[in-house]
């Protein structure tokens, strides 16, 4: 069994009882310590972290397609270990999922989960303004092992409406991932395009993602916003 913890907030501690899987972003590794030698191996994954063939390059080709793709290793640990992962000193949150639930975080934000997460990639609206915006990375909890570690840079913010049921809109270049009480939660894809856009005079703010009242969802945000504009400007 593994256990997810953070130490420091900048760094990722797994702990295994032996005979476990992780998936981790590759080249996260940092440190790690065992009794009676090294027993973790790492492999880099070409694929997905599927099980099946055929879903793991359907899912790869998908990831390809619509900006999720990210470089999966595989850590397996054969014995009593602890491991520790980082990436660039960005702050880790953990969460473990219960049976079904359903986290949805953008792919760069994914620093590892372990196997009793189911992995998904899915559509979830149309992304012309920006690189995030088209689809989303699924994992949902499928065992009592679920835990993810994402990545945020900077000190995230939690903004919900699940008590007092208000619209929230956000920056999808800022959102890491949501998690909603039904379901996936998808939020919509709003737009503000206009004459301005067209003669530089935008506010640089022209799309977001939207929660109406009656979606009840949490979002973890980072106080960074990813550079994935398409900026419309005449000379």
């Amino acid at each position: 069994m593994l256990t997810f913890e953070t130490v420091n907030e900048l760094t990722l501690k797994v702990t295994s009882t032996g005979n476990d899987v992780l998936f981790t972003k590759a080249g996260s590794f940092i440190a790690g310590e065992s009794s009676g030698g090294k027993n973790y191996k790492f492999e880099k994954i070409l694929l997905g972290p599927q099980g099946n063939f055929a879903q793991a390059a359907l899912g790869s080709l998908i990831r390809r397609a619509t900006g999720e793709n990210f470089p999966l290793m595989k850590v397996t640990m054969s014995g009593r270990s602890t491991t520790y992962y980082a990436n660039y000193g960005q702050h880790i949150i953990v969460y473990k999922l219960a049976m079904g639930e359903i986290i949805s975080v953008e792919s760069e934000n994914i620093l590892a989960f372990t196997q009793d997460c189911k992995y998904d990639v899915r559509f979830i609206g149309v992304g012309i303004m920006s690189q995030k915006g088209l689809a989303t990375t699924a994992l949902t909890g499928n065992g009592n092992n679920a835990y993810v570690a994402v990545l945020s840079d900077g000190n995230p913010i939690v903004i919900s409406n699940t008590q007092n049921h208000n619209t929230l809109s956000v920056d999808p270049d800022a959102v890491i991932c949501w998690m909603s009480e039904h379901g996936y939660g998808d939020p919509q894809v709003k737009t503000d395009l206009s004459w301005k856009n067209l003669i530089g005079q935008h506010s640089g703010e022209s799309y977001a993602f939207e929660w109406s009242g009656n979606q009840p969802v949490t979002v973890l945000i980072q106080p960074s916003e990813r550079k994935g504009e398409i900026k419309l400007d005449i000379d």
